[in-house]
């Protein structure tokens, strides 16, 4: 009977020791989730450039998950192209990517403090280092750098082209119209590809058409890519919850049945006693057994059937906890129905908005036209006679590179604009 006792004890504890994994795994797998820029694996950092650390650490033997809080915070590639953390120190990070560094810190600290448990790092990037624009715009100078920068888009941050003293340039308001109609064109096709995902998502289709007002677009299949991609991924992480949740209600409801097979088999015990007790109880009458015995009789069932509603306790606790987790998986599809709607009404404000920005702008070129026949030439198509360069330091060396308007601009660089006279027919 103790050695049943025993084993009722240690089932539940390590049924506990199961459940309190699971939980510290599913906290840690939503603590490390989080926004990152694009492509924030692949680009090399270098001077100014800032980041935002934090690290973490799983303590093996306590059990624990430790937040290195005097580590945490945003730090700037000095202009050695180093880095300064603490417990650290000076590390080399230009050239470098975030993964790298992440992997880096990490090492450092578990060689320098003598950790048992290497300490996980996440790196991201908190700001670009600034680029560089000169020549004939008409505020030229240094800007933050924004991704998915473009010569023609960094020109627009720089206030267009710069009119010249003999009046022989393109004018600065239909440059800066068309920069902003371009951007704003591209925005709407961002947008509208968006909304057909969250569409699909809504839907719980795992893919989705490609619209039919932007299927021209050049820049589509990379747009296209990147919102499939969040489709996927939204749909995986959710499917990850459901299924966490069902394995825990399946791990419940094995536990319930084996309490209740438990039960079962201490009720016999119970009636068993009760038979022994009833045979003891007309011989202690007649004299022939002491009342000791009927006392530890009447204790041994009273100790079964007190376990017998430690069992039932027990049940009725699963039992809560499977509608919890049938609750939680609920509320977690209702959140996410929740945020795609809000999701969806924010995109189509924002693609309203785009649309009547780019009439606007319709209207602002339109007017420069007006205003100065020779841009009429513009509008026909016949492109201004610029030339633009790209001055960029790779792998240390300084080199200037011939650039276009679709040119992409990476952080750190100069974009030299040259603008030839056009003779006004």
């Amino acid at each position: 009977m103790k050695t049943d006792i025993f084993e009722i004890s240690r089932a539940g504890i390590l049924a506990n020791r199961m459940r309190r994994k699971w939980l510290t795994a599913m906290c840690l797998s939503l603590a490390i989730a989080g926004p990152q820029f694009a492509a924030a694996d692949e680009y090399r950092l270098g001077s100014q450039d800032k980041l935002t650390i934090r690290v973490a650490e799983w303590q093996t033997v306590e059990g624990t998950f430790r937040d290195w809080s005097a580590v945490n915070g945003e730090y700037t590639v000095g202009p050695a192209g180093t880095l300064s953390v603490p417990f650290v120190g000076e590390m080399p990070a230009s050239g470098k990517t975030t993964a790298e560094i992440a992997a880096a810190i990490g090492q450092a600290l578990q060689r320098k403090l003598a950790l048992a448990d290497r300490p996980e790092a996440s790196v991201e990037m908190a700001q670009y280092r600034p680029f560089y624009i000169s020549g004939e715009v008409q505020t030229p100078g240094q800007y933050p750098y924004v991704p998915d920068l473009t010569v023609l888009r960094a020109m627009s941050i720089a206030g267009g082209v710069r009119r010249s003293p003999e009046g022989q340039r393109y004018d600065r308001d239909m440059i800066n119209a068309k920069g902003d109609f371009d951007v704003l064109q591209d925005q709407r096709v961002r947008l509208t590809v968006r909304r057909a995902r969250i569409e699909a998502e809504i839907a719980d289709k795992p893919a989705f058409d490609v619209p039919k007002e932007v299927a021209d677009d050049p820049k589509l299949p990379s747009i296209v890519a990147d919102e499939m991609a969040i489709l996927t991924a939204d749909q995986k992480k959710l499917k990850l919850r459901l299924q966490a949740l069902d394995d825990l209600k399946a791990l419940l409801q094995s536990e319930i049945e084996s309490l209740q097979k438990k039960i079962v088999n201490q009720q016999r015990q119970v009636d068993l006693a009760k038979e022994q007790l009833n045979g003891i109880g007309s011989l202690a009458q007649k004299g022939l057994v002491v009342n000791t015995r009927v006392l530890n009789s009447q204790q041994t069932i009273a100790d079964l059937e007190g376990q017998i509603l430690d069992y039932d306790t027990a049940i009725l606790t699963a039992k809560q906890s499977i509608s919890k987790a049938t609750q939680d998986a609920i509320d977690l599809e209702n959140t996410q129905n929740a945020g795609l709607a809000a999701d969806r009404q924010q995109t189509e404000a924002d693609l309203s908005e785009t649309m009547l920005k780019m009439s606007m702008q319709t209207g602002l070129m339109s007017e420069a036209m007006s205003g100065n026949p020779a841009l009429q030439r513009y509008r026909d198509g016949e492109e201004p006679t610029l030339s633009f360069g790209l001055v960029r330091v790779v792998d240390g060396k300084t080199s200037e590179i011939t650039a276009s308007e679709d040119t992409p601009v990476l952080p750190g660089d100069v974009i030299k604009v040259k603008l030839a006279p056009v003779a006004v027919q």
